[in-house]
Order: C-alpha cells, then structure tokens, then sequence
C-alpha cells in the first residue's frame, strides 16, 4: 500500500505500491475497500491456499454514499467539485469502522488496500478527505488511474471464469470503462488490456445528471456515441483478433461489470422467457445479443412497472435512463453482438486477483470447488473416467473433466439421507447452497450441475423444486437436460453396485465396464433413437443385485423432456 496519501496506481508501479500474496504468510486474509462513485464497499477475504483463486469472501458490506452527488452538492456553503466537511467526515468514520472490523477478524494492517476512483480523483480537495481517513483509520488510499481502475475491474470480472475472450466493461457513478481481454493471447493478456483500456467520463450518476437538463442531454448523447465509437475503434486496430469477430465472424462477447450494467442485466433477467428465472445471482448470467440490444423494452419495463424489481435499488431505477442511453450508445458502436455475460467480480475481485502468482490466476476455478468426498485425486479420476466410458462419442463439451470430477466427488455424499431431500440439496447447491456466489460458472454451469446431482438421487422432488427443476431445464435446453439425466443416471448406478466411495483407482473397473453405442429401433415400437448401453458387472455383484432394477434405472432418462432419445441398458456377463 502507498505511504503516502493520494498516490496514483498506475500499471507501472501497482505491484510494488500494493500488498501482494504470500502464501507462507501467518494470515491469507486481505481486507479491501472501494471508495466509488456510487458508493462504498468493503469486504474481507480468505486467500488460503489450496483454493486461493476463488477469493473466498467472508464479510462484505456496502456504505450508501454516493461521493458523486457529494462532490456535486448544490448548497449555500458547497463549492464545486469539493468534498463538504460533513462528507469527509461520513467518510472517515465510515473507513474507521471497517478498520475495526478488521482488526476483529485479525486482518493485519498491512493486508488492507484502501482504493479510490473517478469521484475522489477528480475532486479538488481529496487530500483533506484523505488526511481525515488516516487520521480516524490510520489507512491510506490509493488513487487508481483510469487505465488501472480498467485493469482491476477487467480481472474481477475475468476472475470468474477459466478462458475469455471479449470485450470488458465496467459502468459505475462516474465513469465507464472499455478494454479487451482475450487470456489464450501470447505475452501478458493483463498488461495489455490494461496499456489499450479507455475511461470515458459517463458513468450513471454522471449522466443521470446531465440528461436531466434538457439543454445539455442532446449534446452528451452525441458526445457518448462518438467516444464509445472511438474507444471500440481504438481497440479493433489494437487487437487483429476483435476486428475479425466484429467484421467476419459470429460476433463479439462482452463482458459486463460495475453497478450501472449489473441493473441492466437485472432487468433483462426480469424480463426473461424463463420465469420465475431459477438463479438469483447476476453473476454468470448471459443473454444472446439479439436480446441484449432491445433497451427499449428494458426502458419501458422500468418506467412502468411500480413493483418491486429484483436487484434493482430506487437508485438504480432513477439511474436506468442513463444506463440505457450508454447500452444505446453501446450498441451502435459494436456492429455485431454475440452474446453478453454479467459478472459480479469488480474492482475489489480484481486487486485480489491481480494479487495472486500467475500459475495460480490461470488455474481452473471448477477444480477448486468445494464440497463432496476427495480421498485422491487419481481415485476421482478413474470414477470420472468410468463415467465417461459410459458416454458416446461426441458428447456436449460443457461436461468437462473439472465438472466431472466434481460429479464424481458427490456421488458418494450423504447417502444416510433419504432422496428426496438429497434431490432438493443437490438442485439448490449450485444457486443458493455452498457454491452459490462462487466463481467459475455460468448459469449454465450452475444448472447443469444441480441437475445432474439431482438425477443421480432419482430426482426425487417436491412441486416446488420440481418447478424450479423445470426452470433450469428450460434455462440449459432439453439436450442438455437430457445429457444431465444420463450422466445423473451413471452416477446413481455406479453409487448402487458400489455402495462405498471406492478403496482404490481400481475399483471402479474391476466392477464393471460400460459399451455405450448409439441405436435405432429403441422403444417399444422400435421408432426411437438413442443409446444402447451394454454394462458387464462383476459376478458378485450380479448375484447381489437383480438385473432387471439396475436395467430400469436407464428407462426414466428423458422423462418430461421435448427429446425423442431413449437410453436402453443390457446387463451383460
């Protein structure tokens, strides 16, 4: 951290001005604080290894100050772009309380990184704001420069996930950020997202303000188009890559974080096809691009609608015209959207990130999830892979060896508790149990997750779960719906013919084997198509269970989904 107060953090010298990871230190926990425009967050989070790359937080908290309209108080004593006295001391005490709460979680001082944007950047007086922090705290804050505020919001928001590549995006009070990260790029993807990033100065609160004069709106509007365009433009001749997307190929992903688009991408989930939408959280959340350039809709839903809209603030809702009109500006900019991503990493996820040793950032977060049974790696491996001997050629990819091997690591959990109430744990753990806010997975990923552990239990569910079952499956489509059940189906069978997480890497396939081959004529009138599923079970085994049960599991693979594929299993000597 810096020593002195208000030193700007560039990418020249932030590793050297901001506390780094050391993994052999007494403590992993790190407390942050964001003084943004729009207001003020803190949290604390537990880098212990072996699980560092998901930033594990442990308290948060979210201080209702806007320093924006503070800096911009229309009163008899208020002096443009200066901090009142009765701000600065809000803010101290604020900064003082958090201090505290750190030192009751044993957060060393040296662990705290106090960091501030676009509002206290540009005041006049920001020393007296910042001396009056050390004084009641003792911190120190940074002040990031534009290109930093970029970089940290850029790798809070591509903390999330394993490999992207697109267009980052960060929209908070005061400014809006642009860059391009592609993590498959030779040389560092980080340094140079950071050296091509373009802050332009219209955040939410900002032209929340602006567009409220009539005199001044049309003129900002115009002024936004042509700096989103020029930004777009810069980055395009930058990067050969994002030209391509944007001229020849499928279209471009952006990914979105900050507070102003997190509301836009809570009234697209508002608005869904699916409702009620099955998860909660913002982050992970995508909507193809046809979808995501309907801001009319998304502006008339706002304007109209009296309720109560989930993830909306009274704020965010006055701020949404502002929103829009970026989203507008946005979209005319890039000629061709792919699809958008909504990432709850920000600025606070990406000084953690950037915190972290290289090997360790570029890991797969999937890998690292906790929960289920891990007695060695190569035993979860060979429960895996006998699991995906069991698939045919050519199944969906989203079923990755990190997804497997966290199906693998379940399969044997909590088997003293009855189905149904495994199936209800099972479908709920990834939206709202013990990996919920955790990254590494879209929405897709958490739903396809839940269901397939719910099909290993049998889904055995309630009406209301099996609605929300039912939501997901609309969420992910029913091929992949139908993928979860078979592969649930395996995990059940495996859990049936050995009863106990396996002694060794070995006992899995001294067991049994499965021939999977895909096959006309299934069904009782031969007009179905699917798998053909020949298993070979050990002869113990075989005088144990009846084949005519073990067979039946595969029979209810499908059920309730708008597919034809039938699973057909033939238990063989």
């Amino acid at each position: 951290m810096a020593d002195t107060m208000g030193e700007v953090i560039t990418i020249d010298n932030f590793t050297s001005k901001m506390s780094q990871f050391d993994a052999s230190a007494a403590t992993s926990l790190y407390g942050l604080v964001d003084m943004g425009s729009n207001g003020i967050r803190f949290s604390i989070s537990d880098l212990s290894p072996p699980r560092s790359r998901l930033l594990h937080c442990i308290y948060r908290e979210r201080a209702g100050i806007s320093l924006y309209d503070a800096l911009h108080e229309s009163t008899p004593d208020s002096k443009p772009f200066h901090f009142s006295e009765k701000t600065i001391t809000k803010v101290a005490n604020t900064l003082a309380r958090f201090k505290g709460i750190c030192d009751s979680y044993g957060v060393p001082k040296s662990n705290i990184n106090v960091f501030a944007t676009e509002a206290t950047r540009t005041a006049k007086n920001r020393d007296e704001m910042l001396g009056a922090i050390k004084t009641s705290s003792g911190l120190a804050v940074d002040i990031l420069s534009p290109g930093m505020e970029s970089l940290f919001g850029a790798m809070g928001a591509r903390g999330g996930f394993k490999d992207v590549d697109g267009l980052f995006m960060d929209l908070g009070g005061g400014s809006v950020q642009m860059t391009y990260v592609n993590t498959t790029a030779e040389g560092n993807y980080d340094v140079f997202a950071a050296q091509a990033a373009r802050s332009m100065p219209f955040g939410a609160a900002k032209l929340t303000e602006v567009l409220a004069s009539e005199a001044d709106a049309q003129m900002t509007k115009k002024e936004l188009r042509t700096t989103m365009k020029e930004a777009f433009e810069a980055l395009t001749n930058r990067f050969p890559k994002l030209k391509e997307q944007a001229e020849h190929e499928e279209g471009i992903t952006i990914y979105f974080c900050g507070g102003g688009f997190r509301g836009y991408g809570s009234m697209l989930m508002h608005t869904d096809p699916i409702q009620p939408y099955p998860i909660p959280a913002i982050g992970g959340y995508s909507v193809p691009g046809n979808r995501f350039i309907k801001w009319r809709e998304m502006l008339h839903a706002n304007n109209y609608e009296k309720g109560k809209i989930f993830g909306m603030s009274k704020r965010r809702r006055e701020q949404f015209s502002a929103i829009v009109t970026v989203v507008q500006a946005l979209v005319e900019a890039v000629p061709k959207v792919k699809q958008v991503i909504f990432c709850s990493g920000g600025n606070r996820e990406g000084v953690l990130f950037m915190k972290l040793p290289p090997q360790v950032r570029e890991s797969n977060p999937l890998h690292l999830l906790p929960g289920g049974i891990s007695l060695g790696d190569n035993i979860i491996s060979s429960i895996s892979a006998t699991m995906v001997s069991g698939l045919t050629k050519g199944y969906p990819g989203v079923f990755s060896d990190e997804l497997l091997d966290y199906v693998a690591k379940n399969i044997w959990l909590d088997m003293g508790d009855p189905d149904d109430a495994n199936s209800a744990k099972a479908l709920h753990n990834p939206i709202s149990g013990s990996l919920a806010g955790l990254p590494g997975m879209t929405h897709e990923i958490r739903g396809i997750l839940g269901l397939v552990l719910c099909s290993r239990w049998g889904s055995d569910l309630g009406p209301g779960d099996k609605k929300l079952a039912e939501n997901l499956q609309a969420l992910i489509g029913h091929d992949l719906s139908w993928w979860c059940q078979y592969i649930g189906t395996i995990a059940r069978f495996l859990a049936i013919v050995i009863p106990a997480f396996p002694s060794s890497e070995d006992t899995a396939r001294q067991t049994l084997s499965f021939a999977p081959s895909t096959s006309h004529g299934l069904g009782k009138k031969g007009h179905k198509v699917g798998i053909c599923l020949k298993i070979t079970l050990a002869q113990r085994v075989r005088n144990e269970l009846g084949a005519g049960d073990l067979e039946s599991l595969f029979s209810k693979v499908g059920k309730g989904l708008k597919t034809d594929w039938k699973v057909e299993a033939e238990i063989t000597e």
